[in-house]
């Protein structure tokens, strides 16, 4: 990439990217890249991200660069979303957030709703997401029922109670 001055390590893959159009997006990557000093020239520094798929990685910078959510395939869009937007809250990208979020409450449906609740409880955010699943949920007495006899909603039910245990105490 002609002109990049910052290298990603991220899971064993190498990206390479500008510094200033990075920080010009993230205000996250502005203190990363320009608010204390680096111990190498930036040319020579390397970034080391070990906590994200480097696929995750790509769609974040695609983002960045272009202010659009990543070309995929239909069946890769709610699972990447996912995961970009736990990378959309780490680098505080509102936008990509929104886009996120988007995404998945067009995608609610019985097979996901369980899924989609555990990631509003980690991420409270999301209350677009939120208000999406309960309105699917509500939508009639036999989704409701179907969902909460799923297995996945008992798995639900726990992790709740045990996020509400550990903010408590």
């Amino acid at each position: 990439m002609v002109g990049a001055d910052v290298a990603f390590q991220v899971s064993g893959k190498q990206f390479m990217a500008h510094r200033c159009v990075l920080a010009a997006r993230s205000p996250v990557f502005m203190v990363e890249l320009y608010g204390r000093p680096m111990e190498e020239s930036s040319t020579n520094h390397v970034i080391r991200i070990d906590d994200m798929e480097p696929k995750v990685f790509e769609a974040l910078l695609s983002f960045i660069y272009t202010d659009s959510f990543p070309k995929m395939k239909k069946q890769d869009e709610v699972a990447m979303a996912q995961h970009l937007l736990g990378a959309a809250e780490r680098y505080d990208l509102k936008r990509l957030r929104l886009m996120c979020e988007d995404k998945l409450c067009r995608h609610v449906s019985k097979s996901n709703v369980t899924d989609m609740l555990t990631l509003v409880d980690q991420r409270p955010s999301c209350q677009g997401l939120k208000k999406a699943c309960f309105e699917f949920l509500l939508k009639s007495p036999k989704v409701l029922s179907e969902v909460v006899a799923m297995e996945a909603f008992d798995h639900l039910i726990k992790e709740l109670s045990l996020s509400t245990l550990a903010a408590r105490g």
